[in-house]
């Protein structure tokens, strides 16, 4: 899974690697701090991601008992993704109002 590229260090980076980038998201390494929950949500987005894709993959080989699971799993993945690409759009947009403000 890649980042889509919204400026910054770790953009258009895979997952595992963004929230690594010096100075970047996750760089302090405090569970409480922005960075570290933002880190938090980040991994549990590429889980989601991963585990859809398994879902999906047992679900096209027939390797699954319960297809209603499986296609439950590719929906919250699916709104999982689009709630995230939402939180970036209005985090760009919030950045560049901010940056836009004349003082």
């Amino acid at each position: 899974m890649i980042i889509p590229p919204v400026g910054g260090l770790g953009a258009g980076l895979p997952l595992s690697q963004a929230a690594q980038v010096p100075g970047g998201a996750g760089a302090s390494g405090e569970s409480g701090s922005f960075g570290g929950e933002l880190t938090e949500a980040i991994s549990s987005l590429e889980k989601t991601q991963n585990s859809a894709s398994n879902a999906s993959q047992a679900l096209a080989t027939g390797n699954v008992s319960d297809p209603e699971s499986a296609v439950v799993t590719v929906e919250d993945a699916q709104l999982a993704m689009e709630l995230a690409v939402e939180l970036r759009n209005k985090a760009t947009e919030a950045t560049q109002s901010i940056f836009n403000t004349q003082v």
